[in-house]
């Protein structure tokens, strides 16, 4: 007993660690956040690198997470490629993760690692400590990989990359994956970086070995997926999207309101001071960077489209501002659930990250397919295609470049962006019932609610183990 006579609370200390990056990071937060208001005996600590946790140690959370950092591998700035930043993280973050674990109190007790950290597997076996995994992009993606892994395990002649175009020793069909899915993952292994593209495999072919699997996405969205893989799988796995920050905000007569204090943001006025829908929120992820050329092309063509825009650039932000006229706004940074749920807001030229993705679902924001990287592929045509909330941007061959030039910006955003459009109106309808669907979902008794619920009976309750 303490000094007060009262029994002392047993805390389950729960250490998660995401990849660095920013939507893993932000992915595994809002799971955190989810998991500690239904458990209130847990005491998480949520694992960065340096860097990072310079980025987001001030940010509001529950008084139950803690950080604690790691040295940095890479920074930011100096990343050169996807499979150069994988290989560091892959090499460099196991070893100071260990001796982390071993300076932590009191003792940890379970481990909720990114998917994409295959080694933390082998933490958790050797230390005794059970392990879920948060995989952060969709669950159809992951079938996709997995499926072809088999195949790939079958036919040893094979190398991973010989899905793409090699020939005579072009796939054309793979047990597991359709036509459409094979399509994209040619898509995907020809255009990102081969050293990436074979850790991913090699994190996709120890997927075995997990414990508990969270996705990061809501069962309606994507049934098949999810009963293919909870078929394939011994382990259990949860559909636990969108984790998103919806916790932290309470919607009120169509209006986003935050419960946390947020000064100094004037593009929040702006956006007050604007006509229901009107605006097309434009972001692009914060991974892949577009050549000046293709940026200056948007800032061409929404200068001259008349439609009105909210534009978050990055670095680029200041030099843009000034090419961009005074139709909208061009800003580094913003709070982009928060945007997206503003009612001046109307459509989403997005890259399809899937964090992106489900924020625009959850808001109900009709969206601009343009892809960049990796999963974004798969995801635009779930978008368009499978949910039909979207419609495809298209680039063409200028020159040495692959653009989507002014000209087709501007009569795509004109068209996009006029409301009373026939087919706007149908992708509108459509996003509204994905919204109503996501809703559904995370309330008590729906889906993603439940399957939260289960993954808190099964890997958090201390009886259980």
């Amino acid at each position: 007993m303490d000094s007060t006579g009262a029994e002392p609370t047993t805390v389950l200390h729960v250490v998660a660690m995401p990849f660095p990056c920013q939507g893993h990071i932000n992915a595994l937060m809002s799971l955190c956040k989810l998991l500690s208001s239904r458990k209130h005996d847990l005491l998480i600590t949520f694992v960065v690198t340096e860097e990072w946790l310079r980025c987001i140690g001030s940010e509001p959370k529950p008084d139950n997470i803690r950080f604690a950092s790691i040295p940095t591998v890479i920074e930011r700035a100096k990343t050169v490629d996807f499979g150069g930043f994988n290989e560091v993280v892959k090499t460099k973050m196991e070893a100071p993760f260990e001796q982390l674990l071993d300076r932590l109190e009191p003792p940890v007790a379970r481990i909720i690692a990114d998917f994409e950290l295959q080694w933390s597997f082998g933490v958790g076996i050797r230390r005794n400590i059970p392990l879920a995994s948060l995989w952060t992009m969709s669950a159809s993606f992951f079938s996709s990989l997995h499926h072809y892994h088999v195949f790939a395990q079958a036919q040893p002649q094979l190398l991973p990359l010989h899905l793409t175009d090699q020939g005579e020793e072009h796939v054309d069909n793979i047990l597991g994956i359709s036509s459409n899915h094979l399509e994209d993952l040619r898509t995907v292994f020809h255009e990102n970086d081969p050293r990436g593209m074979e850790m991913v495999m090699e994190s996709i072919s120890k997927g075995s070995e997990a414990q508990y699997l969270l996705i990061n996405s809501v069962y309606e969205l994507e049934p098949q997926a999810f009963d293919t893989l909870k078929a394939i799988f011994h382990f259990p796995v949860y559909p636990i999207g969108p984790a998103i920050r919806y916790m932290e905000f309470e919607l009120e007569h169509g209006s986003l309101i935050t419960t946390t204090s947020d000064n100094n943001r004037d593009y929040l006025k702006w956006l007050d001071s604007q006509s229901a829908g009107s605006i097309l929120y434009i972001s692009l992820g914060s991974f892949f960077v577009l050549t000046d050329t293709q940026m200056d092309e948007f800032a061409a063509a929404l200068r001259n489209s008349g439609v009105r825009f909210f534009w978050v650039a990055r670095g680029e932000a200041s030099r843009l501002k000034e090419s961009c006229g005074d139709t909208g706004l061009v800003v580094p940074w913003c709070d982009q659930l928060r945007v997206l749920c503003h009612p001046s807001i109307g459509g989403f030229w997005s890259h399809c990250g899937w964090n992106s993705t489900q924020e625009a679902v959850y808001a109900g924001i009709p969206i601009l397919s343009f892809p960049l990287f990796l999963d974004q592929v798969p995801n635009s045509r779930q978008i368009v295609e499978d949910w039909k909330i979207g419609w495809r941007v298209k680039r063409a061959q200028v020159g040495s470049e692959i653009l989507v030039t002014k000209e087709d910006i501007l009569e795509l955003v004109q068209r996009f962006m006029e409301l009373e459009n026939c087919e706007r109106k149908k992708t509108s309808k459509r996003a509204r019932e994905l919204k109503n669907m996501c809703h559904q979902a995370i309330t008590e008794g729906g889906s993603s609610h439940s399957h939260l619920d289960a993954f808190v009976s099964d890997f958090l309750e201390v009886k259980n183990h």
